[in-house]
């Protein structure tokens, strides 16, 4: 078997977003390219280290060039079909096209076989993304104060440091 590669050259949409809802939420990387639309299911904890690395790419490049338009269009395009879940992401730059380079892995039981999608964007675009799944991971179910844990508002929370033991208690909407 021959391992799955698909490369997107510099795209001319790129995003991550959710369906469903919180505490039930699956998360998709999506980009598209022509009439290429690829999408990629992640992992909420994928999608904000994803956003902290674009971030501190973008940082040691000296940030995004002043006159660049920031994508405004990040919600999800239909059919969303998941070619694959991907287990490992990564970034890099070229700076002879400056471009910033997401690629994306899947699993697989021989490595070397593992489908990748490789995709290419630009700082703006990138920086857009990083913003916009920062927002998406945000908009999850709140968390409790002392122990950090996600709950479903009106419902009991399970704390775990409350006065050092577990313990119930109702936390409601404010």
């Amino acid at each position: 078997m021959s391992p799955q590669f698909l490369g997107l050259g510099r795209v001319d949409f790129i995003t991550v977003g959710a369906e469903g809802p919180p505490g039930e939420r699956v998360f998709y990387l999506q980009a598209a390219q022509g009439d290429l639309l690829v999408s990629l299911k992640i992992e909420k904890e994928q999608a904000a280290a994803l956003s902290l690395g674009i971030y501190q790419l973008l940082e040691q490049l000296g940030g995004i060039p002043a006159d660049a338009l920031l994508p405004t269009d990040l919600t999800l395009r239909q059919p969303i079909e998941p070619l694959f879940r991907v287990a490992s992401l990564g970034l890099g730059h070229d700076a002879e096209l400056d471009a910033v380079l997401l690629v994306a892995r899947g699993e697989a039981e021989v490595p070397e076989e593992a489908p990748e999608v490789r995709i290419w964007g630009s700082r703006a675009q990138m920086l857009a993304l990083a913003q916009r799944a920062a927002e998406v991971v945000a908009a999850g179910r709140p968390r409790c104060p002392l122990c950090g844990e996600p709950y479903k508002p009106g419902e009991s929370h399970n704390c775990i440091r409350g006065n050092g033991r577990k313990w119930l208690y109702r936390v409601d909407e404010e």
